[in-house]
């Protein structure tokens, strides 16, 4: 028996009809038979002025914003949506934080069985099949067709990542992607060049080496590096490589039905990350990115990977202790920086179609804000996201920022310099946060021992198959 869609949500949502009930038509008033003159000096008269009273003034709409930020970004949320409400009195907006990604998303399905949604919602980049296939959102197309409304200046690469068969469903709003941060003062003291990142693997081995140290026991007190076991640094590893992340270009030209993270990529990945723990040069502190981060700041670990979105609290936890570098996403040679680039992160802006049609407008309204270059700007120097709208990097106090601290011109370079195709548009799977806890595990495999590389890859990868075939069963027509 083929599952519904509901399989994934539990109940199948049916919209709501609203009943407008219609009063009869006002009858005429007969029309009076003309007066009669009586006298010919009959004058008209004035009829007296009327009292008028002034409309009263129109009630904003008033709509919800569910958000997924905490700490500075989510202040920097609170901040935008307070200056978008002074700034005009037709829409006002109640901003409310939902927790991670994954919570968010995990409360709106709540939502949507109760009928209990926000009129725009914060959801994360992998989430976009499955709200597609949901049928709840609409696509932010609709308005900019009826508007003409130009998106010229809004990043290609990341309009890329959020458009399907023809349409941008979401508007991006928080975008990110994946750089190296290292310690330019540990790389002066083991002679390294400060101003050199590594941009290899081969090049992060070498110099992972002469960071790491060791007691006069012989225990380590500095590791060359650190990597969260973290999926999303997987795929972007497979997509600087040229690989797909699951058949159909990444599910771009059709609807993927196969993982095929266990390529020759990811094998590749896997093998040098694994020799680099064995050889104790880069520590493996889990999968959680807090926990690399902590050990970063604190200078046990020189080079680790993170999101753009980290730079802001990554140059504030190095302030007064050391030089914060900034590179590229490291390469497996610098033939893949030819072939192809990162894929973006972060999260976008939804309209959910399960609103009223004046809500819906109220949230387009308070979109166009938000992806404004002022409002950019502001995101960007507050928190380390770039400006998904490149005038934002016009903006002087944007200017000045980056001035100040150059390393946030690394991300957008990055941005600028990966070519806009399949591989850098990422994989699109309805099952993608299964997928990425998955891959993880796989990871967790591979560096214990328990199996080899491609042995941990294609046993994930028969999982995640499996997981798209029955997603797939939900949502085919």
């Amino acid at each position: 028996m083929k599952r519904t869609l509901f399989t994934i949500l539990a109940v199948v949502l049916v919209a709501s009809m609203v009943l407008t009930a219609c009063g009869p038509k006002a009858t005429p008033e007969p029309t009076k038979p003309a007066a009669q003159p009586t006298t010919p000096a009959a004058q008209p008269t004035t009829p007296p002025a009327q009292p008028t009273t002034p409309p009263a003034p129109k009630e904003p709409v008033k709509i919800d914003f569910w958000y997924a930020m905490s700490g500075k970004a989510g202040d920097t949320i609170q901040e935008l949506v307070k200056r978008f409400n002074e700034s005009q009195n037709e829409v006002f907006v109640t901003a409310t934080y939902q927790g991670s990604y994954d919570d968010a998303i995990t409360k709106l399905k709540a939502g949507l069985q109760s009928k209990n949604v926000p009129a725009v919602v914060q959801i994360y980049d992998i989430g976009l099949r499955l709200l597609i296939d949901l049928n709840v959102v609409r696509p932010v197309q609709d308005f900019i067709d009826a508007e003409k409304f130009d998106v010229s200046d809004i990043e290609p690469a990341v309009r890329n990542y959020y458009t399907v068969e023809g349409k941008l469903w979401p508007m991006p709003f928080n975008t990110s992607n994946p750089v190296l941060y290292y310690n330019k003062t540990l790389f002066k003291e083991a002679g390294l060049d400060p101003e050199k990142a590594p941009r290899t693997w081969a090049e992060v081995t070498e110099a992972a080496r002469k960071l790491t140290k060791k007691d006069a026991s012989g225990n380590t007190v500095q590791y060359g590096c650190a990597f969260a076991l973290y999926g999303w640094f997987v795929e972007q590893f497979i997509a600087v490589q040229g690989g797909y992340y699951v058949n159909n270009e990444n599910g771009r030209a059709a609807r993927a039905t196969e993982a095929t993270f266990n390529g020759p990529e990811g094998v590749k990945l896997l093998e040098w990350w694994k020799s680099m723990l064995d050889e104790g040069i880069c520590a493996n502190l889990g999968r959680k990115t807090a926990d690399t981060k902590k050990a970063f700041d604190s200078g046990v670990v020189a080079m680790t990977l993170d999101s753009t979105a980290a730079l802001r609290d990554r140059v504030d936890a190095a302030e007064g202790k050391f030089e914060l570098g900034v590179g590229f996403l490291p390469r497996s040679s610098e033939e893949d920086f030819k072939k192809s680039g990162t894929i973006i992160g972060g999260a976008s802006l939804y309209i959910l179609n399960l609103r009223p049609q004046e809500e819906q407008e109220a949230a387009w309204k308070f979109i166009k804000f938000m992806v404004s270059a002022d409002s950019q700007a502001f995101w960007h120097i507050n928190t380390g996201y770039y400006p998904i709208n490149s005038k934002g990097y016009n903006h002087p106090d944007d200017i000045a920022w980056r001035q100040k601290y150059p390393q946030f011109q690394v991300a957008i370079d990055q941005l600028h310099a990966a070519p806009i195709n399949n591989y850098t548009a990422g994989g699109l799977i309805g099952v993608f946060p299964e997928a990425r806890q998955t891959v993880e595990a796989a990871l967790e495999e591979c560096f214990s021992g328990q199996a080899t590389a491609k042995e941990a890859l294609d046993k994930a990868a028969a999982k995640v198959t499996q997981a798209i075939k029955d997603y797939n069963d939900t949502v085919a027509p």
